[in-house]
Parts: C-alpha cells; sequence; structure tokens
C-alpha cells in the first residue's frame, strides 16, 4: 500500500490573497493545514537604513509609504518621537486636526481591510461598496495636503497648513452634463469641514449596508465563525495589539491608556470581542469605525468655533510663512536653513506609539544631535501578527488560511521595512 505523506504547498508570492508579497509555505495533509512558514523580505525597502542617511523632514514621506493604506498614522508616530526629543509644544488646533486626520485614516484602512477580507472570503460586493466610501476620504486627504494617498501632511510640531476654505469643484465634461455635476458639487460648495461632516452623517448607513450584507450572511459566518481563535493570553504572549488584540476580549488601546494629542479632549468607547475568531475581529473593526465616525464629528465641532495657529512657531523646526520668508531677511535665512540642512535634534532617544488602524504602531529614535537620526527602528503591528500565522492556521483548512491572512490586516510595506 502507498504510503501517504504530508505535501509542501507554495501560497504566493505573487498571490492576490497574499495582501503583498508574502511567500507563506504550507505543510498540509490533504486539505488541512500541519504547519504554515512565512517568507518575508521580497519587498524589502530599507526605511530604517535610508533614515539615517535623510534630515528628519526628508524621511517624513517614507513613513507614508510603510503602511500604504494608514499613511499619516504613520506619519503621527514619527512626528510625536521627534517632538519628545525635541520638546516642543504642538498647537491645540493641530492636535484636534491630527486626531481628526488619525481617525479618518482609521477608517480609510478599515474600509479597505472590511473590502478586501470580504473578497478574498467570495463576497466582491462589500469591496465596490467600500471603495466609493474611500474616495471621498481621499478626496479629504487631496483637499490638505495636494496628494490622495502619500500626503506627507503631519509636520514636526504641527501639521503643513491649516484645513482649506473651499472644496475641489467636478468640472463640466464630455462624460456628465451640467445637471450630473451640479448633483455631484452639492456637498462640495462649503469649507473641507463642511465636506467631512457630510460624510460623517451619510457614513453610518453605509455601516449600516455593510453589516446587511455580512453580519448575519451565513456564508461570512461559516468562513469566519471560530476561525483563527486566539486566546486572551495567547494573544498576549504573542505580542498582539490593536483589533487582533481586542477581539480577543482585551481592551487595550493606546489612545485610552496612554493619550496623545487631543485623544484625552474627545469621547469614545473601546468596542472588545468575547470568542477571538476572525468573527469577533470583524465585529471590533466595524464598531471602531462607528467610533471613529464620532470623534471626527466632536474634532469638527471643535476645530469650528477655535481657531489659531496649526504649527509651532518655533522657526528652527517649523518654516515662517509664505509672507515672512518673502518678504523678511530672517524668515528667509529660516526657511533656505531648514530645507537645504534641517534641524539639530538634541542626543537622546525616544520612542512614540500611536494606536494605528491595525495595533501599536511605535517609532524609536536614536540622535547624537545631528541633523539625521543615528538610528530609526519601526515597530510595525502588522509585523507581530503575521508571526502569529503558523499558530493560528494550524488544524485549519487551507481555504481558513485566507481568512486568517486577511482577519489580520497584514499590509506588507510595514513588514519589508
Amino acid at each position: 500500500m502507498a504510503e501517504i505523506k504530508n505535501y509542501t504547498l507554495n501560497f504566493g508570492p505573487q498571490h492576490p490573497a497574499a495582501h503583498g508579497v508574502l511567500r507563506l509555505v504550507l505543510e498540509l495533509d490533504g486539505e488541512v493545514v500541519q504547519r504554515a512558514d512565512p517568507h518575508i523580505g521580497l519587498l524589502h525597502r530599507a526605511t530604517e537604513k535610508l533614515a539615517e542617511t535623510k534630515t528628519y523632514i526628508q524621511s517624513l514621506p517614507y513613513m507614508d509609504r510603510l503602511d500604504y493604506v494608514s499613511m499619516m498614522s504613520n506619519e503621527h508616530a514619527y512626528c510625536l518621537a521627534i517632538e519628545k526629543l525635541l520638546g516642543i509644544e504642538v498647537p491645540e488646533r493641530a492636535q484636534y486636526i491630527r486626531v481628526m486626520f488619525a481617525e479618518i485614516t482609521r477608517l480609510l484602512n478599515h474600509l479597505m481591510w472590511l473590502g478586501s477580507h470580504a473578497n478574498d472570503c467570495g463576497s466582491s460586493t462589500v469591496l465596490i461598496y467600500t471603495f466609493r466610501e474611500r474616495e471621498d476620504l481621499f478626496d479629504i486627504y487631496e483637499a490638505v495636503s495636494g496628494a490622495r494617498m502619500h500626503a506627507a501632511y503631519f509636520r514636526p510640531g504641527g501639521v503643513y497648513r491649516d484645513l482649506p476654505e473651499s472644496m475641489a469643484q467636478y468640472q463640466v465634461n464630455k462624460i456628465r452634463n451640467a445637471k450630473a455635476i451640479a448633483e455631484l458639487n452639492a456637498n462640495r460648495q462649503g469649507s473641507l469641514l463642511d465636506f467631512i461632516e457630510d460624510f460623517t452623517q451619510r457614513f453610518p448607513k453605509c455601516i449600516d449596508e455593510y453589516e446587511t450584507l455580512l453580519t448575519d450572511n451565513r456564508i461570512w459566518k461559516q468562513r469566519t465563525v471560530g476561525i483563527g481563535v486566539v486566546s486572551p493570553e495567547r494573544a498576549l504572549n504573542l505580542g498582539m495589539t490593536g483589533p487582533m488584540l481586542r477581539g480577543s476580549g482585551i481592551a487595550w488601546d493606546l489612545r485610552k491608556t496612554q493619550p496623545y494629542d487631543a485623544y484625552d479632549k474627545v469621547e469614545f468607547d473601546v468596542p472588545v470581542g468575547k470568542t477571538g475568531d476572525s468573527y469577533d475581529r470583524y465585529l471590533v473593526r466595524m464598531q471602531e469605525m462607528r467610533e471613529s465616525n464620532g470623534i471626527i464629528q466632536q474634532c469638527i465641532k471643535w476645530l469650528r468655533v477655535n481657531p489659531g495657529p496649526v504649527i509651532t512657531d518655533n522657526h528652527k523646526v517649523a518654516p515662517p510663512s509664505r509672507e515672512s520668508m518673502k518678504t523678511n531677511m530672517e524668515g528667509l535665512i529660516h526657511h533656505f536653513k531648514l530645507f537645504t540642512e534641517g534641524f539639530h535634534v538634541p542626543e537622546g532617544q525616544a520612542y512614540a506609539a500611536v494606536e494605528h488602524p491595525k495595533g501599536e504602531f511605535g517609532i524609536y529614535l536614536v540622535s547624537d544631535g545631528a541633523n539625521k537620526p543615528y538610528r530609526l527602528k519601526i515597530r510595525a503591528p502588522g509585523y507581530a501578527h503575521l508571526a502569529t500565522l503558523d499558530e493560528m492556521a494550524r488544524g485549519h483548512m487551507l481555504a481558513d488560511a485566507v481568512a486568517i491572512i486577511g482577519t489580520m490586516d497584514i499590509v506588507f510595506g510595514e513588514i519589508d521595512r
């Protein structure tokens, strides 16, 4: 009689469900996963090493490209670490703008996760729904920074500029007539804040639509209930953070436990799961989107009535206004020095972490007093989560490995940093 052996299968690195260049070597007994060995390093971008050769401000756009669906959250941690070393105060208005955009980024991330995770599990409809809302959020990114994705909007000491007083309008073209364009421009008549407020009023209904498609859908539940179960103790021991940890029932959220910027001034709840399976993590992220929507609304309310500066007035760190630069010799010198040489950061080390949409995203900076970091180390949440894949996938079917990668919300830019 022929001896039956386990066989080895390559999953990726070019695989639509791998969410990046992940090569997964699976040892299978029939269709059951016995071992999962993730191979990384196929997208290596050397961000940490590159930062040692760039001034602090030149390294900022690299942060957007780490987890490329949570752009401003990466910038946030980087700026907080620099501010810690410099000991500078961020104006209150800038803190509220940062919090608002950090939550807009959380929505962007969770929408991408929801659409792609559902698509991996067999529902392509949800992906089309979530991208509809992502377009509006990208318009918000574009309005403040000029870029739809890699914004470089957060700066050490505040944000690049204040919120614009007008939104870009659609123009009449060959495809759409004046009436159709007027409908598209209906919510773009006011300021950016008006546009964001209009979005937050529409968004809860959109979440209801996603939930109608998925939450009680028996196929979705068959694909996620009881899949990738992690106990609270194991979740802590494996270094899980964010929705992966909260899905196992541990209410740990840096916005509550170690508040930064204006998070101690806004009201929100921390959703937690019970069973620690893929379905619970889905429910946690869905509720997080509702909570983020509420935080954005609170920020809008505050920003409407509290004008003020949006970046520090220390011109050794932040550039002077364009007017000052063009009319005042001192301003011109500051501007020139800042963009050629950069600013010098006092000797020391600092670690700053934010509650990134995927978990704890931290930046550890070591300065030797120069205008470039001596060492930069990034603590990426996806890296720790990917390490748990073997444990989470064992005993599950091959198709469940796809659902487990999806529930981790992995993006390879931050893993192969």
